[in-house]
């Protein structure tokens, strides 16, 4: 069917093939996620020298391990000598160095080559120059960023600036003190649906009144289908009769100490550019990392961050914890039950967007620029 000519209320998405074929997505793989910062690891997952987790980014598998020295290092998860994956479980911790289950090559934590069979003949061979391949690596957050691009973009100009345009104020973020926060619950989602189609949906609320009972409870305004995460500086009010961010609108726990009066008892949502959601929520924080792994599979993983004396004290993160978990099942599985129609002829050409949702196109003219890249 041709595609109909739109009246100036509605905006065109991305045609269906975005979200379906793989040579898109594997140019995504290339242009997108091997050149953007990613947010890999929360770095108090790796408290220990030797600790590792690894990750998968576009068509790359990442080491990120802390060294001995205390510092956080990131490679690629590859042998340099045949290949073999080096690490071949998703976490774990190693004592001194990081051994290849192959023919045993070993690296000491600062990726250089310290040891192999029959070493000691091969004189000529640098062990620096065949130590790991290292990857760029920067901490925001409390988590560790990196990135595959053997000239990463400026990190302040492509990942800090979207809390500044979101927030209207590069101190703002800092009140809410992320880095010092200690986890207290981690939900990873394997979602059967694009990556895009997640971004989308987190950055409109035209759907909330339909899907999100429990939140537009807590937050009124979204049932209106108001985007309050893009207009700079707004943060969605709580209702009149809500205490707290929990799934009954009952209490939660004090303010985080230097969350100010202007934040309080209001919600916040920043989009890091590809793949990073950050909630802010005046006693807690809520960060989403996404890794697409498939032109239809992208695994979220979500962390609840509060006070470290919250946590410690063993109180009750349900109620918390429930509330956007359950916005999170409702969410992916709205993407799960669009992902189908992405290869329909009726979204050949794409579906509209309203005007509440018109600036999910600038989201889409980021894509197509960075997919036009050379």
């Amino acid at each position: 069917m041709p595609p109909l000519p739109l009246p100036p209320s509605l905006a065109a998405t991305l045609p269906g093939r975005y979200y379906t074929d793989p040579d898109l997505f594997r140019a995504e793989q290339e242009r997108i996620f091997e050149r953007r910062w990613i947010c890999a690891v929360r770095g108090a997952d790796l408290a220990e020298p030797g600790a590792f987790r690894t990750v998968q980014i576009g068509r790359e598998n990442v080491l990120v391990t802390r060294s001995r020295t205390g510092a956080l290092r990131a490679f690629l998860n590859v042998c340099r000598h045949r290949g073999a994956r080096l690490c071949t479980e998703t976490e774990g911790r190693v004592r001194r160095s990081l051994r290849c289950p192959y023919h045993a090559w070993t690296y000491d934590l600062d990726g250089k080559l310290i040891a192999a069979p029959h070493l000691v003949r091969m004189p000529d061979v640098d062990r620096s120059a065949f130590g790991l391949v290292a990857v760029a690596l920067r901490e925001w957050l409390g988590y560790a960023w990196v990135c595959l691009a053997d000239e990463p973009p400026s990190f302040e100009a492509s990942v800090r600036s979207a809390a500044v345009e979101r927030l209207g104020d590069a101190a703002a973020i800092d009140h809410y003190g992320t880095e010092r926060l200690a986890l207290g619950k981690r939900i990873s989602y394997d979602v059967r649906a694009n990556w895009k189609l997640i971004v989308e949906n987190f950055m409109e609320c035209y759907h909330c009144a339909t899907i999100h009972p429990e939140l537009t409870h807590v937050l009124p305004e979204f049932a209106s289908g108001y985007a309050a995460q893009y207009y700079v500086g707004h943060g969605a009010a709580f209702g009149d009769d809500v205490a707290g961010f929990t799934v009954d609108g009952g209490e939660g726990f004090g303010s985080l100490p230097e969350v100010t009066p202007e934040q309080d008892r209001r919600y916040y949502a920043v989009t890091v550019k590809p793949t990073v959601f950050v909630n802010l929520v005046p006693d807690h924080v809520i960060l989403h990392r996404m890794f697409p792994l498939a032109e239809d599979r992208t695994v979220v993983e979500c962390d609840w961050l509060y006070a470290p004396e919250v946590v410690a004290s063993g109180a009750d993160l349900s109620r918390s914890v429930e509330l956007f978990h359950r916005v999170n099942a409702q969410d992916f599985a709205a993407c799960e039950r669009t992902q189908p129609a992405m290869v329909s002829r009726a979204y050949r050409d794409g579906g509209v967007l309203v005007p509440t949702e018109h600036h999910i196109g600038l989201f889409h003219a980021w894509v197509r620029e960075q997919l036009d890249a050379a």
